[in-house]
């Protein structure tokens, strides 16, 4: 919608046409009410609560960053902009600026206003050597030139080039200027453990390193009656405890000492949940489709390991994954075969892109072009090297897939030798490029993302994304070209000629793809029709400022269950499968 017309002061481009959306559907449950407490585990407690620098980029950096508001956001369903810590914005007519008005409410979780200073900080912050994040200092030095501060709640942000997606790259977060001041050579270690002020609805009170780490809402947050984030966020205290064992942590939610648990996995969704407290109606199932962009879910092949240096020996080994046979006998069929790293992305993603499927024929091709041979073992070699890899991964329940690859490898003639690691220990080997193989999916953003995975920039050093140190000068050409292209349509055409190219290469063999959240949860969690949105990861997703919170505690029904409990009374078994936004067939 537009409205009004400039701000009066003299720096601002006297044409600006000020926009806001405040007339896209509400997506959260007028019923839900606050309340409860959300107990969930984490297999391992994350090795620092930055979200820069070294042995930040976990998977519990979400919670952390999800509690950071930004200057915009993207409605779950329509994705259009919708408000966050802007109430408006305005689009420069060099098609490279963002204007943008704060709410004048916006305040850090110590009471301190947000104003346009901490954007500016933001850029500082990111630009500098003490945070030890080459990733962040190259990409806000390249594509963020500057923000402009014209009064504590109007400001400017800058990027290096004109583009399509621009609210995309510029509706930055705030970093608090009055907590960090001055930043030193001691950030890291500094602030390794420190509970940074924040934006979102909630924040950490109280953890002990190992054990846990618990988060209490805000009663008096600023955005709690904005239109978006209105009958959200409901739950008063999230707890993060530290489970170690995937098993250990069912047997935990079984107990009720965790409220939610993932049945993403075949196993746990069919025969697992053949249990009393299912079928008593105690605890209730969902199955729940989404529509949003795949997670690179994979074979990782490390190039500089000599044994993939040989693009033959890539192909060969992509060609030795049974990865059907894993599906149809592992996964019973549930999941879908990802094709390539980029898919669900629109017209960003070439369609026409097909994995190399399981052909032993194949296999003795592309060994046999390489002059390799089969030894008395089955396993080929050359030159006194077998072809015997190591599989890095983290998570035990994944160990039956391996085992199924591994068996039909050997008939290829590779020899699969299996890893598993604690999840920050996998994370960081991969970082440092110490791993053969790294079975892993990266997450997802709404435009495919290649500088940080496949750029030579990125390859043959530590604490990058490129973990397959990838290092291709058609490659870099690509993606710089991606990455400075003004037209919409330009990119589309780049992206799929990436696609094709990381193909080409062979440093990634797909998987599995799971287009949808299969999940448990005692039943007093209530959650809205339909369950989620469009973009729902989880359905309990308890911080996330687009589609989480979205969940309620109703205490009539944990009163009425427990005392069903002790008498033996039961509920109907409770299955839903919500298809609202089903993307697959």
């Amino acid at each position: 919608m537009l409205i009004g017309s400039a701000l009066s002061a003299a720096e601002l481009p006297k044409d600006i046409e000020w926009l806001t959306n405040n007339e896209d559907p509400v997506y959260a449950a007028s019923e839900a009410v606050t309340g409860g407490t959300l107990n969930l585990s984490i297999l391992s407690f994350p090795m620092t609560f930055r979200f820069v620098g070294p042995d930040s980029n976990g998977s519990f950096r979400s919670a952390i960053l999800d509690n950071q508001l930004s200057l915009i956001g993207l409605h779950p369903n329509t994705l259009k902009i919708i408000p966050e810590l802007a109430t408006h914005w305005a689009f420069g007519k060099d098609k490279k600026t963002m204007f943008f008005r704060l709410n004048p409410n916006a305040k850090w979780s110590d009471g301190t206003p947000v104003t346009a200073e901490d954007f500016a900080f933001t850029l500082e912050f990111m630009r500098s050597p003490h945070i030890v994040a080459p990733w962040y200092n190259d990409y806000y030095s390249k594509e963020i030139e500057k923000v402009i501060v014209y009064d504590s709640h109007t400001l400017a942000v800058v990027g290096t080039r004109a583009e399509p997606d621009l609210h995309l790259k510029l509706g930055l977060s705030p970093t608090p200027r009055h907590y960090y001041g001055t930043l030193e050579k001691d950030f890291t270690a500094k602030y390794n453990w420190k509970v940074i002020p924040n934006t979102g609805p909630y924040q950490i009170d109280e953890f002990k390193t190992g054990k846990y780490i618990k988060f209490k809402r805000k009663k008096d947050w600023w955005a709690k009656d904005l239109k978006y984030f209105r009958n959200r966020f409901n739950v008063d205290r999230v707890i993060y405890n530290v489970v170690r064992d995937y098993n250990m942590q069912w047997e935990y939610f079984k107990k009720g000492k965790e409220d939610v648990f993932g049945l993403v996995i075949p196993k746990y969704w069919h025969e697992k949940t053949k249990i009393p407290i299912f079928e008593s109606g105690y605890v209730e199932r969902i199955w729940f489709f989404n529509d949003t962009p795949q997670s690179a879910m994979g074979m990782w092949l490390n190039q500089d390991r000599e044994i993939f240096k040989d693009p033959n020996l890539r192909f060969a080994f992509a060609h030795a994954m049974n990865v059907e046979k894993v599906i149809n006998q592992v996964l019973r069929g549930d999941y879908f075969r990802l094709e390539q790293a980029f898919m669900g992305y629109g017209p960003y993603t070439d369609d026409t892109i097909r994995a190399r499927r399981f052909d032993l024929a194949k296999v003795d091709e592309y060994m046999k072009a390489s002059k390799w041979s089969r030894g008395p073992d089955g396993i080929w070699q050359k030159d006194g090297m077998a072809f015997s890899v190591e599989i890095t991964y983290s998570h035990e329940e994944h160990t039956p897939r391996l085992v199924v690859l591994k068996e039909e490898a050997k008939k290829a003639g590779i020899d699969l030798k299996l890893q598993q690691m604690d999840p920050s220990a996998a994370f960081k080997k991969f970082l440092e490029k110490n791993h053969d193989v790294a079975w892993m999916g990266w997450s997802t953003s709404l435009r495919p993302q290649y500088w940080e995975h496949f750029h030579s920039i990125n390859a043959h050093k530590t604490q990058t994304n490129n973990i397959t140190n990838t290092d291709d000068p058609e490659m870099d050409r690509l993606i710089d070209a991606y990455r400075n292209s003004l037209e919409e349509a330009e990119r589309i055409g780049l992206s799929r000629k990436i696609q094709k190219k990381i193909h080409e290469i062979g440093c990634f063999v797909p998987t599995f793809m799971v287009p949808y959240t299969r999940e448990a949860y005692w039943r007093w969690w209530r959650l809205p029709s339909p369950a989620g949105t469009r973009t729902s990861g989880s359905l309990f997703d308890p911080f996330n400022s687009a589609a989480g919170g979205l969940f309620w505690y109703d205490d009539a029904r944990y009163q009425e269950t427990r005392k069903a409990m002790k008498s033996g009374a039961v509920f109907p078994p409770v299955t839903i499968e919500d298809t609202t936004y089903r993307m697959v067939k």
